[in-house]
């Protein structure tokens, strides 16, 4: 493909890892090596009854774990957990009101594992396990927690990212039922994100401390084990430098070209429509011990350092949720992004068991010619008309007219446009932008697609219902222009560099900053988290003042993050970009 949106080799890091220099741990690759590091684990269990539990996480793939676990470790019974389990019809009541019927959206659920199972089944088995001599391994989703008194512990952990790839491939199963022969993919998924994610989670954070081994499956076929202690120190050391999360990448209907080349992806594929470069809910974290890498979910790091991570503020009001999301959105050569709304606290409280909404806004990394932004109502919006028609465009087909209703801005490289919930937007073509909002990321409604079809086949979700309940009509053309663009103010300027605020909103919790610097800046957690993205320049690097952690070298469009304990750090340009104008753009959560 010939270059077009960079002058030179991307370095852009697929791979970033945490390297965790002890070589006391080590990695055990593959199925045969696993089952002689458990069996000889087991062995050296002086009890004579031995309960082994190998806990996992909904995602992990059965008949391989099952089949290579039942085959391999030396046991007297292997029992699955979801022997244990109510009926399936029992619970697909019970977590209706969380799931619904609706095709993308439910409500975050209250529900823990234990409601999955059978109390007297779970009880009997509890009463009568300490009377059989030998090794018995209780297997599955909740394992432990039908086995809490064991003498070994497995989690085999999965990361989301992942989860949903084999969701889509239709693998695996929803917790405590079969079901991944549902017809839409997306179904699994939201069953996953509404219900079995924070069931799964609920229990993982009782469990930390008590993982004598990490089964890592993440790549089919090439299973990894290490020993509980070792993940532990490896979240330790990333509460004290910064570091990124693994990228992932996914196509889209609107997708385009700008990150095949930047980001070093196959450019044979047809488009990129999303990076996901700086999420911790959904992203991995990488860990390498020696030559060899385990993959962990990020959010494991918000779960067991929430304090040192993001500082006491943000964890006293967001508790171990990482609130601020960075994300990066490719139409160069693609299309538009469907128009839409995100939904007001008080709607996403009341109607989804959210506690904070999707603000966001639209960084421009870069931009065509043509770019523009939906942004606003225009001036002369009559809502029951737009209304009227967007309706009519759903059930008949008839195309929507956005730019009747729909101010359109011109875009240039680095402008930057705020997005409070409530404000109709839509990034147009032959845009990359840099995408920094809250985390609560699925709560998009959709008014208009442009008549298109998602990659599945299937019409992508519009949400005329839930958007029209959260549409801000007064945010029309003029107050766009005073509220929404280009907020930008100059707060401070030193040798070699200038600190711009850039937003956001006063109603949206997230500062952003943007430096421009040729020379060394300093910089400070302040007590909180810092996310920064490289916007401008080939490469730089992060220090300590005080060499409390190694170097970190970032590259363009690349996604680092701070935590609060980490405290004064600085950035300068490095490489191939010494002695040149660098820029980063910093989120953090106002308090």
């Amino acid at each position: 493909m010939e270059k077009k949106y960079f002058n030179k080799p991307s370095k852009f890091n697929n791979s970033p890892c945490i390297e965790v220099k002890n070589e006391a741990y080590k990695v055990i690759n593959g199925w045969e090596n696993i089952i002689e590091k458990l069996n000889n684990a087991i062995a050296s269990i002086t009890q004579k009854t031995k309960l082994i539990v190998i806990e996992t996480y909904q995602g992990v793939i059965e008949e391989e774990l099952f089949e290579n676990l039942m085959g391999g470790i030396k046991c007297d019974r292997f029992i699955k957990s979801e022997y244990f389990m109510l009926p399936e019809e029992e619970i697909k009541k019970m977590v209706f009101p969380d799931v619904t019927n609706d095709r993308i959206f439910g409500f975050i659920t209250r529900l823990t594992m234990d409601a999955f199972f059978d109390a007297e089944k779970v009880q009997n088995f509890q009463n009568t396990i300490g009377n059989d001599d030998g090794v018995t391994v209780i297997y599955g989703c909740g394992a432990a927690l039908v086995c809490p008194n064991n003498n070994l512990l497995v989690y085999a952990d999965m990361a989301r990212w992942e989860i949903q790839l084999r969701m889509r491939q239709h693998l695996v199963d929803n917790l405590g039922v079969k079901n991944r022969d549902t017809e839409d993919w997306m179904l699994l998924y939201k069953q996953g994100f509404f219900v079995d994610w924070r069931v799964c989670d609920r229990l993982k954070k009782t469990l930390f401390e008590k993982w004598d081994f990490l089964l890592d499956t993440n790549k089919i076929d090439q299973p990894k084990l290490i020993e509980g202690k070792a993940i532990l120190e490896g979240l330790e050391m990333a509460t004290n430098r910064p570091f990124s999360v693994v990228p992932f990448f996914d196509p889209g209907p609107w997708g385009g070209q700008w990150m095949k080349e930047v980001c070093n992806l196959d450019p044979s594929a047809k488009n990129y429509a999303w990076c996901f470069n700086g999420v911790p809910e959904e992203n991995s974290l990488l860990l390498k011990f020696g030559e060899d890498v385990i993959e962990i979910p990020s959010i494991n790091l918000v779960f067991r350092h929430p304090q040192e991570l993001m500082g006491h503020p943000v964890h006293g009001r967001f508790g171990d949720e990482f609130p601020i999301r960075f994300d990066l959105l490719d139409t160069m050569e693609g299309g538009h992004l469907s128009l839409q709304v995100h939904p007001l606290t008080e709607y996403i409280q009341e109607k989804f068991g959210m506690h904070y909404t999707q603000d966001e806004s639209y960084y421009m990394m870069d931009v065509g010619d043509d770019a523009i932004v939906y942004l606003g109502f225009k001036e002369t919006i009559d809502p029951d008309d737009m209304l009227s028609e967007l309706e009519n465009a759903q059930t008949e087909g008839t195309p929507f007219d956005v730019e009747k209703h729909v101010q359109t801005w011109p875009m240039k490289k680095h402008d930057h446009v705020l997005i409070p919930a409530g404000t109709i937007h839509c990034s147009a073509k032959n845009s990359m932008v840099l995408e920094i909002s809250a985390t609560p990321y699925i709560f998009t409604f959709k008014l208009w697609d442009w008549g298109r079809l998602g990659l599945d086949g299937r019409p992508r979700p519009i949400n005329i219902e839930h958007a029209k309940k959260n549409l801000q009509w007064d945010r029309t053309t003029e107050w766009t222009r005073q509220n929404l663009l280009n907020q930008i103010e100059k707060v401070a300027e030193g040798d070699g560099w200038v600190e711009e605020r850039t937003g956001l909103h006063e109603r949206e919790f997230i500062e952003t900053r943007r430096h421009w610097f040729t020379k060394k800046v300093e910089h400070h957690t302040h007590g909180g988290v810092d996310m920064i993205c490289l916007v401008d320049g080939d490469e730089v690097i992060v220090e300590s003042p005080t060499n409390a952690f190694e170097p970190l070298v970032v590259h363009y469009a690349e996604v680092f993050i701070v935590p609060a304990k980490v405290g004064a750090y600085t950035i300068r340009p490095y490489g191939t970009s010494e002695g040149q104008t660098c820029a980063t753009m910093k989120g953090y959560v106002r308090f």
